[in-house]
């Protein structure tokens, strides 16, 4: 698919009526195995990306071009749309043109822009702050003028949930939508309350983070497209290799893990097998 299908196909998604969960993707095997289980969409997000590269916490210590190059191993490997967080945008609204015109070139599908203040300021000690309304209308307005392809879907990310009173978060809601944005992503929800709330002043759809205990039926009736499930893959993934690693620097052979590891068959689906040798056939001979 170009890359214009895979936004296309996301935007598809956002305007239907279904709530879908996308898969944690990090790099091409992550996307490929996504891909093969059925996926049709993946995310990669700050947290992952700072994981997988510096082996560090959320903290927006990753640069931009090291986010842009894991975006492109994903999308060059595989079909998914992949959807990212694009944090702040790596800095004021001229920095948000430049992450934008670097992500599109990479082929994502869609990216949100976040209204917290990150990284954290001095003497801040940890707690979450939100930049004004002002400078994220002016944030997303640049986000819109950068894109070159019209298709190209962009989200406006606020954690107000997790800072401000119910009211003032309604208020950014409603003022982000004015910008012209494609939808409107919530982190920190904890009741149906609070999405009715931001529902009643936006018609665009929502995306939300984690919502546990949360049935996806009235998650969809309320306008949610998108809901992320964490990125327990990441975990995952972590604690099957320390269990090989422990295994084998126990003096265990490698025929003990057999149960655990992917068949022969699935990793060469996955890597494409047999399009490299019919290709060395087809080229090198």
């Amino acid at each position: 698919m170009t890359p214009t299908e895979k936004r296309q196909r996301l935007r598809a998604i956002l305007n239907g009526t279904e709530t879908i969960s996308p898969a944690t993707v990090f790099d091409a095997l992550s996307a490929r195995v996504a891909e093969a289980a059925g996926y049709s969409c993946g995310i990669l997000s700050g947290s992952v990306s700072a994981a997988i590269v510096l082996g560090a916490p959320d903290m927006a210590l990753q640069t931009l071009s090291e986010f842009a190059h894991q975006v492109r191993s994903i999308t060059r490997a595989s079909d998914l749309s992949v959807f990212v967080d694009a944090d702040q945008g790596y800095g004021n609204a001229l920095n948000v043109m430049r992450t934008v015109e670097e992500l599109e070139h990479a082929g994502l599908a869609g990216l949100a822009i976040e209204d917290l203040v990150m990284p954290s300021r001095f003497g801040v000690h940890g707690a979450l702050e939100l930049i004004s309304i002002p400078e994220m209308l002016g944030k997303l307005k640049a986000t819109l003028a950068a894109r070159r392809d019209p298709s190209l879907v962009v989200i406006a990310r606020t954690a107000a949930l997790r800072v401000e009173p119910l009211e003032k978060v309604v208020a950014r809601v409603r003022e982000y939508a004015t910008s012209g944005v494609d939808g409107i992503f919530l982190s920190g929800l904890k009741t149906l309350e609070q999405l009715d709330a931001v529902r009643a002043v936006v018609t665009l759809p929502i995306t939300l983070g984690s919502a546990p205990g949360m049935n996806r039926s009235d998650l969809a009736a309320r306008g949610v497209r998108f809901h992320l499930q964490g990125h327990a893959v990441l975990a995952a993934c972590a604690k099957a290799m320390q269990d090989t690693y422990t295994h084998l620097l126990a003096g265990n052979g490698p025929d003990g893990l057999q149960p655990i590891l992917a068949a022969p068959e699935v990793m060469a689906r996955v890597l494409k097998v047999a399009d490299y040798e019919q290709w060395e056939k087809n080229y090198l001979n």
